[in-house]
């Protein structure tokens, strides 16, 4: 289906069209680093993708949350202690990441958690073609652990951010792409500074 050329579609479109071209052949992570914002930023960079007749799958770190008991089994969540413990990198590695890269038949999961329920979820595997796209969105994704795993990255500046993730990742140094989202039907690439 053709999505109707508004503004957000445009910018989009140029930007998957140099998010695929920026990865290699085959399957190719983009990262969306944002607050709430991002998943619905997220879900239209995907819409952009499935229209150009790419595999797409969608995922969010809100879905590989720990635990409340696990964050705060050390006392009351703080800000920093929900930056360093909040999400659980080695699932999303384990059942996500790793499996997507493999390519082939493996299967991989989008969902390991239920933050709503507070349990984990329910298994479910999936598989994609071999140049399938990948379309995680989250808070925190340009962390040092975590940013070399993307083939691209997109930072929307307009979210507010963690002072710890801040000061700890400074995420607009090691974005691929930074946009302003202030105006979610017009959307505008920010340059670097210095």
């Amino acid at each position: 289906m053709r999505l109707p050329p508004t503004p957000r579609v445009l910018f989009l479109r140029e930007l998957a069209r140099e998010l695929r071209q920026d990865g290699r052949a085959g399957r190719v992570i983009v990262a969306v680093d944002g607050g709430p914002g991002g998943t619905a930023f997220a879900d239209d960079l995907a819409a952009v993708f499935d229209e150009a007749g790419a595999d797409v799958v969608r995922a969010s770190m809100r879905d590989f949350h720990r635990s409340h008991a696990d964050r705060t089994r050390l006392g009351p969540e703080t800000v920093e202690g929900y930056y360093c413990g909040a999400y659980d990198e080695v699932t999303l590695r384990r059942v996500l990441i790793d499996p997507f890269r493999l390519g082939g038949s493996a299967g991989f999961q989008t969902v390991a958690f239920d933050e709503a329920r507070d349990a984990p979820a329910e298994s479910r595997w999936l598989s994609a073609g071999p140049d399938a796209v990948l379309v995680l969105d989250g808070e925190f994704l340009l962390r040092p652990s975590l940013r070399d795993e993307w083939n691209a990255s997109v930072l929307l500046v307009d979210e507010p951010q963690n002072p710890a993730y801040l000061a700890d990742a400074d995420p607009r140094a090691h974005a691929g792409v930074l946009v302003d989202e202030a105006d979610p039907a017009a959307p505008r690439r920010v340059a670097r500074e210095g």
